[in-house]
């Protein structure tokens, strides 16, 4: 009873913090299977809708949280729900279904603790059906998962050019390598980069990864963003794809010939510094150290 009245302000203070995790790192990796399962078991009834109205009402704990999963959720499918691609082999119908059970078991994770023993339950009885047990608290980014993450962590890093002069350096080197690429022989690499994700099964989570590049290198200070030009932002939009495309090619760097590797990876002796150097001069700023 303390816990369904408790106001909930941040994800890391929620009371479900686990099932949360383990159903958003799942989100990449489910597979084609399993979105057939998915679809089969869920079945809307007014009941269902009831609590998944509940579950998703202002009151609901981070409820923006949810809604903006439920976005990232879309994207994540989007080559599913359009079903033109050759390497799709789910009927977007069953996709876009599937997808409606994905949506209650966010929802229902996120707001377990206003929600009912029988309403949770009724919310995440399909996720539960094709998933009885939680398979981690991550997402997989593969054998070269740290430098993928490393890659991620430098991009807000570099969102601080504005105001710091290592940032702007690190960005105005990264700009000169997007616009002295090679863009034919760039582009036919991030193909093979691409092919090579989706035979591998990591086409998702190559999605995923862009997405959260493109996150952490537009987290601008509000009055920087407010500042931001036309001309600014088509050179940050390059820089911006010159990143997330690192990011991809470490993703699935295990299985690109070294060829292919050397030209994709190029940048990242440029970028990584920059965050090694701001966790340094942190961890010297720190109180007590």
């Amino acid at each position: 009873m303390i816990l369904r009245f408790r106001r909930i302000d941040r994800l890391e203070n929620h009371p479900n913090l686990r099932g949360i995790l383990a159903i958003l790192a799942q989100l990449v990796h489910t597979s084609d299977v399993e979105l057939n399962q998915l679809a089969s078991v869920w079945r809307n009834t007014p009941q269902l809708a009831a609590a998944r109205d509940k579950a998703l009402s202002p009151d609901a704990p981070l409820v923006i949280e949810v809604l903006a999963a439920f976005d990232a959720l879309s994207a994540i499918y989007a080559d599913d729900l359009a079903g033109i691609d050759d390497y799709v082999t789910v009927d977007p119908s069953v996709t876009a279904t599937a997808l409606k059970a994905v949506r209650d078991a966010i929802a229902a994770a996120y707001a377990k603790p206003i929600l009912t023993r029988s309403e949770y339950a009724a919310l995440l009885r399909p996720w539960r059906t094709v998933y009885p047990r939680s398979r981690g608290h991550e997402p997989d980014l593969g054998p070269f998962g740290s430098e993928v993450k490393r890659v991620l962590a430098a991009l807000p890093v570099l969102a601080r050019r504005c105001h710091d002069a290592d940032s702007l350096r690190t960005y105005d080197r990264l700009l000169v390598a997007a616009l002295t690429r090679d863009e034919i022989a760039h582009r036919d690499a991030m193909q093979i980069a691409f092919n090579s994700a989706v035979r591998t099964g990591r086409r998702r989570v190559w999605t995923l990864v862009r997405r959260s590049a493109a996150e952490g290198f537009w987290r601008l200070c509000p009055s920087c963003n407010k500042m931001i030009d036309s001309v600014d932002v088509g050179t940050d939009q390059r820089v911006m794809e010159l990143c997330a495309d690192l990011a991809c090619a470490l993703l699935v760097q295990d299985i690109l010939d070294p060829d292919t590797v050397a030209s994709l990876t190029a940048p990242l002796h440029t970028l990584v510094p920059l965050q090694e150097r701001y966790d340094s001069n942190r961890h010297r700023q720190a109180p007590g150290t």
